[in-house]
C-alpha cells in the first residue's frame, strides 16, 4: 500500500534527521549566528577591520540556518500529512513526490553539514601500511584493502590501485588507492589512523590469539599549482611492477619511484602501462604529501594537530575483535558494531558519520 511505502521512506530518513540534529547542536551554529548578528548590527560595524570576513560568515550561516529550519519543518510536516491522509489514497498520491523530494533533500543537507571543509570535496589517496606483527599484520593490511575497495563499490566511488607491495608469505606490506568522487576526502578522513585486529591466527598451528596492526593514511588530491616541485630535487627510479597487473606491467620496467631529496618523501606508482603515466600519477601523489606536510607544520602547535603514532599497541583508533567475542569499536567515538563481518565487507558509513558528528563538537582552529 502507498501509506506503507511512504512511512517506510520517512523512516529511512530518520537516521539522517538525527545526524543533522546532533551535528547542529554540537556545532553551535545558532550561538554563532546570534553572535554575528549582534556584531553586524552595530552602528560602527562598517569600520570593523574584519568586516568582509564577518559578513561572509554571517550570510553563510544565515543561509545554513534557513535551510536547516526548512529541512526539519518539512520532515515534521510530512509525518503529519501521512497520518492525516492515511485513509485517503488520492491525497497520499498527491504528496508522494514531495515526500520523496524531501527525503533526498535531507540526505543532501546531511552531507553538506558533515563535509564543510574546503578539502572535503576532493578526491583522495588512501595508503595502507602493515605494522608490527609480520605475516599477521600483512594479512590484516590485505583485509583492510578489501574492506576499502568494497566500501568504494558500495558508495559508487571510482577506485584505482596505484601501488601494491605483496607480503613475504601472505597479504601485503603496503598499498595505495586513488579514490575519485566528490566528498571522497571528507568521508574517508575518518579512517586515518591505526587499525587493530584481534583474532585466532590462521597462520598459527597452535590456534593462538594474535593482535595485528595496520595504518591508514588519507591525503586529499591537490591542484598542480598548490606545491612547487623542482626537477633537480627529484630522484626518479624505474623498476618492474609486482603483484596484479598482467603480463605487460610485470615484464617491463614501467613502475616509477620518485624520491623528493630535500624532504626524503618517497612515492611510487605501478598501476599504468607506461612510465610516463606512472610518473605523472606519482608526481601528483608527491605534491599531495608535500602539501600535507606543509599543513601539518602549520598546525603543529594547534590543539587538533595530528599525532602520528607508531603502528603498534595503544595507538589504535579502531579495534576489530573476532575472538573471543565479535565487536568493532571506534576508540575516538565509542561507536560499536557487533557485526565485524559486515564492517569488513565495507559497511563503514555509520562509523564515518559518528566520527564526523563528534568532530563538530571540537573547538574550531584557525
Amino acid at each position: 500500500m502507498l501509506i506503507d511505502d511512504l512511512k517506510e521512506k520517512l523512516a529511512s530518513a530518520e537516521p539522517d534527521i538525527k545526524t543533522i540534529l546532533s551535528y547542529w547542536t554540537n556545532a553551535q551554529f545558532e550561538v554563532r549566528f546570534n553572535e554575528l548578528a549582534a556584531i553586524t548590527n552595530q552602528e560602527n560595524f562598517w569600520q570593523h577591520e574584519q568586516r568582509d570576513t564577518l559578513l561572509k560568515e554571517f550570510h553563510n550561516i544565515k543561509d545554513l540556518f534557513e535551510r536547516y529550519n526548512t529541512i526539519i519543518s518539512s520532515y515534521k510536516e510530512s509525518l503529519e500529512l501521512i497520518e492525516l491522509f492515511q485513509q485517503d489514497e488520492v491525497q497520499l498520491a498527491g504528496v508522494r513526490d514531495d515526500i520523496h523530494r524531501i527525503c533526498r533533500d535531507i540526505a543532501k543537507f546531511k552531507l553538506e553539514l558533515l563535509l564543510n571543509k574546503k578539502e572535503d570535496s576532493s578526491n583522495c589517496y588512501l595508503s595502507i601500511n602493515a605494522g608490527a606483527g609480520g605475516t599477521e599484520s600483512q594479512d590484516w593490511a590485505n583485509m583492510l584493502l578489501r574492506m576499502y575497495i568494497r566500501f568504494c563499490e558500495r558508495e559508487n566511488f571510482h577506485v584505482d590501485v596505484l601501488d601494491f607491495q605483496s607480503g613475504e608469505e601472505a597479504g601485503i606490506k603496503s598499498a595505495t588507492l586513488y579514490i575519485k568522487k566528490r566528498n571522497a576526502t571528507g568521508l574517508l578522513k575518518a579512517e586515518c589512523g591505526v587499525h587493530r585486529l584481534v583474532r585466532i591466527s590462521p597462520f598459527d598451528a597452535n590456534k593462538r590469539r594474535h593482535t595485528s596492526f595496520a595504518a591508514i593514511t588519507i591525503l586529499p588530491e591537490v591542484e598542480d599549482t598548490a606545491v612547487e616541485v623542482l626537477e633537480k630535487d627529484l630522484r626518479i627510479d624505474t623498476f618492474r611492477a609486482g603483484g596484479a597487473g598482467g603480463q605487460h606491467v610485470n615484464k617491463t620496467e614501467s613502475a616509477i619511484r620518485i624520491t623528493h631529496i630535500p624532504s626524503g618523501i618517497v612515492v611510487q606508482c605501478q598501476n599504468e602501462r607506461s612510465q610516463g603515466q606512472n610518473k605523472q600519477i606519482a608526481l601528483k601523489m608527491l605534491k599531495a604529501k608535500l602539501f600535507d606536510r606543509q599543513e601539518e607544520e602549520r598546525r603543529l602547535h594547534t590543539e587538533n594537530a595530528v599525532d602520528r603514532k607508531k603502528i603498534e599497541w595503544g595507538s589504535q583508533i579502531r579495534s576489530y575483535v573476532l575472538h573471543p567475542y565479535k565487536m568493532v569499536k571506534d576508540h575516538r567515538t565509542d561507536f560499536e558494531s557487533s557485526q565485524p563481518d559486515l564492517v569488513l565487507d565495507g559497511e563503514l558509513m555509520d562509523f564515518i558519520e559518528t566520527y564526523l558528528v563528534a568532530q563538530a563538537a571540537q573547538p574550531a582552529t584557525a
